[in-house]
């Protein structure tokens, strides 16, 4: 073989090692852009009633700069407020609850006394999204987010996780029931299943969704860094008011251990770099109710100031690979 054949015959080589390496990286780079794609990214909202306004406030600041997670799972107040974000209504928890917050319609002991609810279940979540501060139906449903609420069944005192697509009456009811706290609540019975504030089965509910498959998650929660909750102190209350619910009473008087455990659980995930974790710098000077607007602006405004400072953070944590 004369050296100009050698020549050719090295260059067709090179030419075919070439083209099958370059096929090895397009079938490479395909296969992880693939995987992003797959990557699901989820928000996990705990409850904590008018603390959730704090939450109200980020959420509000995502919607603004165009952040969609796959996903949304929502406890107690964090389902209320955050079917906002399905619904593409930033604002509106802030603007309803001001607008009512000494209307005794709303939330009040008239209300409780009348009715056995402390949040009318009627005026809160039937009049108010349907007259007043009109909720988006058709956006939520045309949103492909997933949307889920949790739910405590006081039958067996285990979670219901909800998953909720169409907005309707009966969608409105399993978000009040997923915050109907007990004592301030009447069990709320929904398709077969007699449940409460699902905070009580469920508090952070990220381990769920986990196993959904989001395998990126941001937690929003309403407590600072340190709390440790500690045993119920309305349980003699509880054990009276739920009596005929043994497996609900068991679920309350363990409650604190639950979600001590979910924390830490947060904190393992969060050091691993599965999740991102939002909390409020110190007590978020609210109760679980408030009749004062000003304050209730003051909740949302630290959650829209620490939105801002989280949103970099955010964006980089769902976009990387």
């Amino acid at each position: 073989m004369s050296f100009s054949d050698k020549s050719k015959f090295l260059a067709l080589l090179l030419s075919m090692m070439f083209e099958k390496y370059e096929k090895m990286c397009i079938f490479a780079f395909t296969k992880l852009n693939i995987q992003r794609k797959k990557m699901k990214r989820g928000l996990v909202l705990e409850g904590g009633a008018m603390r959730g306004l704090f939450t109200s406030g980020i959420i509000d600041v995502m919607m603004h700069a165009g952040i969609e997670p796959d996903g949304l799972i929502g406890v107690s107040a964090g389902a209320a407020f955050g079917c906002n974000y399905k619904s593409r209504q930033p604002g509106r928890a802030i603007r309803y609850n001001k607008m009512f917050a000494r209307d005794r319609r709303y939330c009040s002991w008239w209300s409780w006394l009348r009715t056995g609810d402390l949040y009318n279940a009627e005026f809160g979540y039937h009049i108010i999204p349907k007259q007043f501060d009109i909720f988006d139906d058709k956006s939520f449903e045309a949103n492909p987010m997933e949307f889920y609420v949790v739910c405590t069944n006081v039958e067996t005192g285990e979670a219901v996780y909800k998953k909720l697509e169409e907005s309707n009456e009966l969608t409105y009811d399993w978000i009040r029931a997923s915050a109907s706290m007990p004592l301030a609540s009447k069990v709320v019975e929904l398709e077969g299943y007699k449940v409460l504030d699902g905070g009580v089965a469920d508090s952070i509910p990220l381990e769920f969704f986990e196993h959904l498959g989001y395998e990126r998650n941001l937690v929003i929660l309403t407590q600072p860094e340190g709390y440790v909750k500690e045993h119920n102190r309305l349980m003699p209350l509880m054990r009276l008011a739920l009596h005929q619910y043994p497996q609900m009473i068991e679920a309350l008087d363990k409650r604190h251990l639950m979600y001590n455990q979910q924390l830490e659980y947060v904190r393992q995930a969060e050091r691993e770099g599965r999740c991102l974790v939002i909390r409020p710098e110190r007590k978020l000077p609210i109760g679980h109710i408030s009749h004062d607007p000003e304050e209730m602006q003051h909740v949302y405004d630290l959650g829209v100031e620490t939105g801002h400072q989280y949103l970099a953070d955010i964006k980089r944590f769902f976009c990387s690979p």
